[in-house]
């Protein structure tokens, strides 16, 4: 998808270790590129072809791995990536890789940004492992401030209140899914890109794909009923890949066994169209 200069990178990190609920995030990269080439260029809203160029740098050697063991192999690879590109895309897996995306972007975290579209907090206690439900957590322990922490799209009854009571004391802004149909999607981002940009020089944003209602979203294992249209969830891609600070994004948490009808598979791959949009709104 795409022509001309590679601005924007690509790669897969096919990690299912780890993860609290076990399943097969490992193959959601070969999935969603099976799904790119379903999709087409012309975007509607804009009238204009998508020209940005892509590098696609294939999978990382990373399945199997402890998340102990990948977390090197992944910060490596994406730092060389963000260092050669504008925009760096990083397919999981499960959300583990997060915390490695965001060392990738520089090694002091009070100069980086995070922020999360997300069903859950992610803030088990590190005490217990590495998981996929602790990378915010680990980016904490790790020195990350928590103010440098934009946490979107929370559901109710899905997580302890330990993570809640834990994420206000470190600082975190927390946008629950109340307050994003409360005052839209767009405008919470916008804020959270702002605010964040104020105080950093590199953005990273997590689109965990559970943060999707449920019923939109049967490869999403971790998603609730009462979650974010696809339709929003698009819109804060392109939102967020227009700022000039964002280096790099994740998609997270997509289970293909799960999914019916490849429809997560599709929300996946029109994911990657509209952070590419968004992007050319940078140059545009």
């Amino acid at each position: 998808m795409g022509a001309g200069a590679e601005k924007v990178a690509l790669v897969g990190a096919p990690v299912a270790q780890g993860s609290v609920t076990p399943g097969a995030c490992d193959r959601a990269p070969e999935t969603v590129r099976a799904a790119l080439r379903r999709m087409g260029t012309y975007d509607i809203e804009t009238g204009r072809d998508l020209s940005a160029g892509i590098r696609d740098a294939g999978d990382l050697d990373v399945a199997g791995l402890t998340l102990s063991d990948g977390f090197a192999p992944i910060r490596e690879s994406l730092r060389s990536l963000v260092r050669s590109h504008d925009l760096t895309i990083m397919l999981g897996g499960n959300n583990a890789v997060t915390r490695p995306g965001v060392h990738a972007l520089d090694a002091d975290l009070s100069r980086i940004g995070l922020i999360t579209l997300d069903a859950h907090f992610d803030m088990r206690d590190t005490a217990e492992g590495l998981s996929n439900g602790n990378p915010v957590q680990a980016l904490l322990d790790d020195g990350m401030p928590g103010e440098n922490i934009a946490q979107i799209g929370i559901a109710p009854f899905a997580n302890a209140k330990y993570m809640h009571d834990a994420a206000r004391a470190a600082g975190n802004r927390i946008y629950t899914m109340a307050d994003c149909r409360r005052r839209g999607v767009a405008a919470v981002m916008t804020e959270s890109l702002d605010l964040l940009a104020e105080r950093c020089d590199a953005l990273y944003i997590d689109f965990d794909i559970d943060v999707i209602e449920r019923g939109l979203a049967p490869g999403a294992p971790g998603a609730r009923p009462g979650g974010m249209t696809t339709d929003a969830f698009f819109r804060a891609a392109r939102i967020g890949a227009a700022h000039p600070k964002v280096r790099a994004v994740d998609l997270t948490e997509f289970d293909p066994a799960l999914d019916v009808s490849d429809v997560t598979a599709l929300i996946a791959a029109r994911w990657v169209a509209e952070i590419l949009a968004g992007y050319e709104r940078r140059e545009s």
